[in-house]
């Protein structure tokens, strides 16, 4: 009987887990998606960027007084790349000095270097990130 009550109760907070999640992702994928668009990272202004230039870089207003430390930054993103089903914490490299982020490395779609791009911006203490990723299918 014990083992049944400790069962069930492990049943159910799976399934709140799991909905918790779900719901946390839908969330997430629409504020990225709101991103995108809003600082021109859409896989056409992320093709046209690596063209020019060969890299994607994007600033963002910084609010009054805002300091962040740089190693909180690099922990933050690297955190949004391991939770992203679509990017590798492992294949991206992530700097940052006095809020300005340098990604480096591989993704494997030109439509994730503005995923990257647009998760890093979106992060405390961030004012400046430039994405020097190249793209290579695996």
């Amino acid at each position: 009987m014990k083992s049944l009550l400790f069962f069930l109760l492990g049943a159910a907070a799976g399934a709140y887990a799991m909905y918790v999640y779900n719901g946390r992702e839908s969330y997430t994928g629409d504020i990225v998606s709101e991103r995108l668009s809003e600082w021109r990272l859409t896989p056409g202004d992320v093709q046209a960027d690596l063209q020019t230039t060969g890299q994607v870089v994007r600033a963002r207003a910084r609010a009054a007084g805002e300091t962040i430390n740089d190693l909180r930054i690099v922990a933050t993103i690297k955190a949004k790349y391991v939770l992203d089903r679509d990017l590798s914490a492992t294949d991206i490299r992530v700097r940052s000095k006095s809020g300005q982020v340098t990604l480096d490395g591989t993704v494997s779609d030109p439509a994730f270097v503005g995923k990257a791009t647009a998760l890093a911006l979106d992060t405390e203490g961030v004012s400046n990130v430039t994405a020097q990723l190249t793209v290579q299918s695996k």
